[in-house]
């Protein structure tokens, strides 16, 4: 028998990793109006809602522990074309697509969900597919 686990408040980080994070930084800023709280030479970190972080990591640049006087943190990285969805109000959808479109970005797939939500996809410079979604797709959104 053993205890049942606390309860866990959210995700506060989400690491994307990337080939060019000057690239990335210019993606990130421009398209999805993001700026970072935080710039180094191998990671950004953007505030996207309260206690919710998204971090770009230079890809090969977490391969090692990090030392710092406070602690350390240990060696992480993910490879290959990553999933990431972004939430959005539902009246936002079609201001979102002609943004898009006005910047030359490919939709490349829609998703209109059975409780109501409508999902766009689309891709950053590491193929990265982005999501941005209406309330309405999962039980708890």
């Amino acid at each position: 028998m053993h205890t049942p686990a606390p309860t866990l408040h959210g995700i506060l980080e989400t690491a994307l990793y990337v080939a060019d994070l000057d690239t990335s930084r210019r993606f990130y800023r421009d398209v999805l109006g993001l700026e970072p709280m935080h710039d180094d030479a191998r990671l950004s970190a953007y505030a996207l809602a309260p206690a919710q972080v998204l971090l770009l990591f230079e890809r090969g640049s977490t391969g090692e522990t990090v030392r710092m006087r406070s602690g350390t943190i240990p060696p992480h990285g993910g490879d290959g074309e990553q999933h990431l969805a972004f939430a959005i109000a539902s009246d936002a959808l079609d201001a979102w697509e002609r943004h898009l479109a006005d910047l030359g970005i490919s939709i490349e797939g829609r998703t209109d969900w059975p409780a109501g939500g409508h999902s766009i996809y689309f891709r950053d410079p590491d193929r990265h597919l982005l999501e941005l979604a209406t309330p309405g797709l999962w039980r708890n959104y």
